[in-house]
């Protein structure tokens, strides 16, 4: 029972270091998958209006045109997949199963592809679609089953949307919440040219969404995506783009390295257990040490060395240190098996959990020595003399 106890601070410390590094590990591998669902090597391009307080004879567009579109589509050299993209959010529209709002996105055949998504009933809407303004849609399966009760009774059915009947074609594959927890399934897709001429009579598009062929290439493709705008939409020299382009590789970076800063934090609190229990460890055997002084002597009387007692004590601190090491390793994959199956991501890392062995065979070696070299330097008449 007193090794146990005498065990606890590392059980503690070695189970609680592999638990946060798998907790952070596996919450940044979510992050990122989550980012990279959205698109493949995605950049995306918004319309930034200027500050207020800047004044200048340069008139400013709105939104994008056809014509941005077009020149990105013909001269762009680093891009897979180009799609322009017409956002009516809160949509009214009307199902078998009653009416919801929901949020409605224009876009063209391209789109699949640069946000890495994939119709897993019926089709995607084509060029053919687009040209001819056909009214087809394709649903999320969120709003699929709000509209008519079951996801797959939506195929080939009408929905209306304002004064316009659609037809849906297609269904996507659940996707999930995004970052901002909205759940990327609840959405209606539509040909970009049919949103502009049916339900908003509007010759732009809200934003731009673009693939890039390898993400070594995402910083040049940004560069080259930013001249080709502002050469289509005459912005003078000297003035500020009223256009921002987002590069989808930047938003991954920054949150796995606030995930790796806030598992380092967790990690190194977690790690003060560590030190914790070998200070306990060098308490118990300190106390060791004095009760087993005639011990000691007696085996110094009959011939042992120093080293042998030295050995002797250091080897019983490291056996604590490494029983209470393995005994907190299992603990930490028992959590994370519990913290799995109630929806934490967690991932454990194997070089982690050897550090952690391997760290705690140190603390018992670094908090062993000082009660072991003790019980080494007793003189053996003392020690036998001891009670």
């Amino acid at each position: 029972m007193r090794s146990l106890l005498t065990s606890l601070g590392i059980i503690i410390g070695v189970g609680s270091v592999i638990v946060m590094v798998a907790m952070g590990e596996g919450s940044q591998r979510a992050i990122e998958e989550r980012i990279s669902a959205m698109g493949t090597n995605l950049l995306q391009i918004n319309h930034r209006p200027p500050p207020r307080h800047i004044q200048t004879t340069y008139t400013r567009r709105s939104a994008f045109s056809k014509e941005d579109l077009e020149k990105l589509k013909d001269e762009s050299t680093y891009t897979s997949a180009i799609s322009g993209v017409v956002q009516n959010n809160n949509t009214n529209v009307i199902g078998g199963e009653g009416s919801v709002q929901v949020r409605l996105q224009g876009v063209e055949p391209d789109f699949l592809i640069a946000r890495n998504w994939n119709v897993n009933a019926g089709y995607f809407f084509e060029e053919e679609d687009l040209a001819l303004r056909n009214t087809v849609a394709v649903l999320g399966r969120t709003t699929a089953k709000n509209l008519f009760g079951d996801a797959e009774k939506a195929l080939a059915q009408q929905i209306r949307i304002g004064t316009e009947y659609f037809t849906v074609i297609g269904l996507f594959e659940s996707k999930g919440a995004d970052l901002d927890g909205r759940d990327q399934d609840d959405i209606i897709i539509v040909p970009m040219d049919t949103a502009m001429t049916r339900l908003n009579n509007s010759p732009y598009v809200n934003h731009i969404v673009i693939s890039v062929i390898g993400r070594e290439y995402m910083e040049t493709a940004q560069r080259e995506i930013e001249l080709l705008l502002r050469e289509s939409r005459q912005i003078p020299d000297g003035i500020n783009s009223d256009f921002a382009v987002t590069n989808q590789s930047d938003t991954i970076n920054m949150a796995s390295e606030t995930s790796r800063i806030l598992t380092g934090l967790l990690t190194a609190i977690a790690a003060i257990s560590l030190l914790v229990g070998g200070i306990g460890i060098m308490n118990i055997m300190l106390v060791s040490v004095t009760e087993r002084t005639k011990e000691i002597g007696i085996r110094m009387a009959v011939g042992a060395r120093k080293r042998d007692i030295l050995f002797q004590f250091l080897a019983e601190s490291v056996i604590l240190s490494l029983m209470g090491g393995v005994m907190g390793i299992g603990m930490a994959f028992l959590a994370c098996r519990i913290l799995s199956n109630i929806g934490v991501p967690t991932t454990v890392n194997p070089l982690i959990v050897a550090v952690s062995a391997m760290f705690a065979a140190l603390v018992g070696i670094l908090f062993g020595y000082y009660p072991a070299l003790k019980a080494a330097k007793l003189y053996p008449i003392e020690a036998l003399r001891y009670e």
